[in-house]
């Protein structure tokens, strides 16, 4: 519960932040792109390759402050739908009934939110930064970079469609058994 309060209030504060849409910070993705900074001897500047960094625009494009708004809403559900589905569950398990049509369905539902939520959340989050660059850069900087990492979103959506599947399973087990005796 409290994963779920944590995530709820970060995105609650994140969306009051940026809601004014006056001096947003927006996490941004490069590639290919060299900066100096100062940690060189005595703070002289040292060529470094950009891989991530905040930038702060005056305000954001309509779209893209909308998707960074609706990243937060994204983030928010997803975290509040799998936690509560894992809580029902589990409370479900300690009252001795482990596989059910419920529980099923609990472990799919929060199996595919987590998996869009994974998914959704760095895209909406790629859209606002785009905007941002824009922005910052009046369209003449193209770094459009998505950034969901593939093989952690393959290994979540293979976990979720292995448990919804011991879950079906279990439960028809369960229904022939009870058959029996």
């Amino acid at each position: 519960m409290a994963i779920a309060a944590w995530g709820i209030t970060a995105a609650v504060l994140r969306i009051l932040e940026v809601a004014p849409n006056r001096h947003v910070a927006v996490a941004a993705e490069f590639v290919g792109t060299s900066a100096d900074a100062p940690i060189g001897p005595d703070g002289a500047l040292v060529a470094v390759e950009l891989d991530r960094a905040i930038v702060t625009v005056p305000s954001l494009p309509g779209a893209s402050w909308a998707s960074l708004i609706l990243q937060q809403v994204i983030a928010a559900a997803t975290i509040g739908v799998v936690v509560a589905c894992l809580l029902l569950l589990c409370w479900s398990v300690l009252r001795n009934q482990v596989f059910s049509r419920r529980n099923t369905a609990l472990v799919a539902v929060a199996g595919i939110t987590g998996t869009i939520g994974f998914a959704a959340v760095p895209f909406f989050g790629n859209m606002a930064a785009n905007g941002a660059f824009v922005r910052l850069s009046d369209g003449d900087f193209d770094n459009v970079v998505m950034t969901v990492d593939v093989m952690p979103l393959f290994f979540l959506a293979f976990l979720a469609a292995m448990a919804a599947t011991v879950f079906t399973v279990g439960d028809r087990l369960r229904r022939e058994t009870e058959g029996l005796v």
